[in-house]
């Protein structure tokens, strides 16, 4: 019954899943990149349309909606490398568990540095 992490399936399903995990991240990531990115757009034609001059912008929410698309790009890239070398480990009996997800705690760092710049920001800007 108790196999090697190597030779059980339900190991590999676990890699899987932990994958597709991160791809939806990524995924997700990149949708509101896209989302915040056309903010300021739909702010321009709001006003646009309600005859009053166009407010001073500064251009930071195209460019925060970029930043987190290119981010959710290089999550999905870093989850397909993590994946193979995985995979790789798994099959040649090299993995070893109890290991930190390197990539998961730089992400968290990540996008808690980007929230407490966005909160900074919203409450210096009215």
């Amino acid at each position: 019954m108790d196999q090697p992490a190597e030779k059980d399936p339900r190991v590999y399903f676990a890699a899987e899943r932990t994958f597709l995990a991160w791809i939806r991240t990524g995924l997700g990531l990149m949708g509101i990149g896209f989302a915040v990115s056309r903010f300021g757009l739909f702010f321009r034609q709001i006003s646009a349309s309600e005859s009053h001059p166009p407010p001073h912008t500064t251009g930071i929410s195209l460019w925060s909606g970029v930043s987190l698309v290119a981010l959710g790009v290089l999550v999905n890239l870093s989850a397909v490398l993590r994946h193979f070398q995985l995979i790789h480990e798994l099959s040649s009996g090299t993995w070893r568990p109890g290991r930190v997800s390197r990539d998961a705690v730089i992400l968290g760092l990540l996008l808690a540095a980007i929230g407490i710049g966005m909160a900074i920001y919203l409450t210096l800007v009215r």
